[in-house]
């Protein structure tokens, strides 16, 4: 296995890429086209870069990527398509990010793990709920969707919520990713407006209010 996983590495060298995780985002695109020639691309938790990087490289000069997370990205070797943005997502809204919606939302974000799988599960669950009630204002209609989850007991109600959303939404593993790993990524394509979200009888009950600002929290 440790075999396998350098040679990733090595060609993530050979090729320019700045991490292995390019080679995860080049199979799920290869194989469910979700980026398109002059799409405009959000690469969600973008660091260290690697998505971005083929993110540009398939939109072409005429579109566009933004690529946001907590840490600075490096800027050298993208191209002038690529706007970095350093920020927490929570707090950015559209008009910070160029006011048009997105053609596809990319994200291989993943919360730190702790050594729990189920906690560590269960809080990536929750990055993608939180992923997904943003598509509302971010996403265009007929957009795509990738998200990075960890499997456990939340995965389905998941998986679930994304098929409401999108004509399409199933989970895929690229072969970049490790035999081992819990890691799933949820490719979603056509996404047909709404959170997804199921109302209950008592949220008719409950003031509305607006969506909370913390990502798992």
């Amino acid at each position: 296995m440790k075999e396998v996983q350098d040679h990733w590495f090595r060609l993530a060298k050979e090729e320019g890429y700045r991490s292995r995780a390019a080679y995860k985002l080049i199979d799920i695109d290869d194989r469910k086209r979700l980026i398109r020639r002059g799409d405009r691309v959000l690469d969600a938790g973008a660091a260290p870069g690697s998505w971005s990087q083929v993110a540009a490289q398939r939109v072409g000069p005429k579109g566009e990527v933004v690529a946001v997370d907590l840490k600075q990205i490096n800027g050298g070797g993208y191209p002038p398509n690529v706007r970095l943005i350093q920020a927490d997502l929570r707090d950015l809204d559209l008009d910070e990010m160029g006011g048009r919606p997105f053609d596809a939302v990319i994200s291989d974000m993943a919360p730190d793990t702790t050594g729990d799988p189920m906690g560590d599960a269960l809080r990536s669950v929750r990055l993608c709920h939180d992923l997904l009630d943003r598509c509302v204002d971010w996403l265009r209609r007929g957009g795509n969707l990738t998200m990075k989850v960890f499997e456990g007991g939340e995965y389905p109600e998941l998986l679930k919520r994304a098929s409401r959303m999108f004509e399409e939404a199933k989970g895929y593993k690229p072969r970049a990713s490790r035999q081992e790993s819990v890691e799933m990524f949820i490719v979603c394509h056509g996404y047909r407006g709404g959170d997804g979200r199921v109302p209950t009888a008592e949220d008719a009950l409950l003031p509305k209010r607006k969506p909370s600002k913390g990502w798992g929290s």
